[in-house]
């Protein structure tokens, strides 16, 4: 119940427009809860990056490469994947004090700066439908609130794609992905997923796109995709704030 009613007020919170506040990074005094200094430093860089999966590339002369080594190898269940910067001091503060700082205002931020790098990634090909990475009933019930819902609502928003908070069902409460050996986490995500009854017809022929906070070796985004396409999805594109720097 507690939870709950922090997950309310942080919400309700959220919603508040804009007020005069100090960067959540730099302290700097101004509007917004990242400044335009450290949005331009932390999360504009320009590097190049996997297409599918989004890890940094190292820049090229004339010849730039479009995919990386573990891509190339064993090609991932989802198409592509857009990140807004690297997990990576000083932005993985701002993902932990929204996972478990319950800081629903940073929410709308995420969003907008997964937009803006849609915008500089010049991608074509639009999901016709947005769905959230779902939490385990524990899970969600301890923290109150699914962090990758928050992202996904003002997101879908600011793409105009249509969001489906439930299409995706946890089949089961599985172990933090960050607690386990990597070697483990793929064993841990397996048929972890499954396409609610009210959306089977929804999924067929289309473009999905997946929203989540953080993706490390993408085990969990490549269960969500295979689990989407086993029921007839066409393409899968991730949208995650930060990216792990290592896989």
């Amino acid at each position: 119940m507690l939870s709950r009613l922090r997950h309310w007020f942080a919400y309700c919170k959220a919603g508040l427009p804009d007020l005069p506040s100090s960067c959540s990074l730099c302290g700097r005094a101004g509007a917004g809860i990242v400044c335009n200094g450290c949005r331009a430093q932390f999360f504009q860089s320009g590097q190049p990056r996997c297409l599918r999966c989004a890890i940094p590339l190292p820049k090229a002369g004339s010849f730039q490469a479009t995919s990386c080594g573990g891509c190339l190898k064993q090609t991932p269940a989802f198409d592509a994947t857009i990140v807004a910067t690297d997990y990576a001091p000083p932005a993985d503060r701002l993902v932990l004090a929204l996972k478990f700082g319950s800081q629903l205002a940073l929410a709308p931020c995420f969003a907008r700066m997964l937009r803006d790098a849609l915008l500089h990634a010049q991608r074509s090909e639009l999901p016709t439908l947005l769905v959230p990475v779902p939490l385990g009933k524990l899970r969600l019930a301890e923290r109150g609130f699914n962090q990758a819902l928050e992202i996904a609502r003002p997101l879908s928003k600011a793409l105009g794609i249509r969001l489906d908070p439930y299409l995706a069902v946890r089949t089961r409460d599985t172990p933090a992905q960050s607690l386990l050996h990597p070697d483990q986490r793929h064993k841990n995500m397996r048929n972890a997923f499954i396409v609610s009854s009210h959306a089977i017809g929804a999924v067929r022929g289309r473009h999905i796109g997946v929203v989540d906070d953080v993706m490390t070796t993408g085990e969990t985004l490549n269960e969500m995709a295979t689990m989407l396409k086993r029921f007839g999805a066409a393409r899968v594109t991730n949208f995650v704030f930060a990216r792990t720097l290592l896989k």
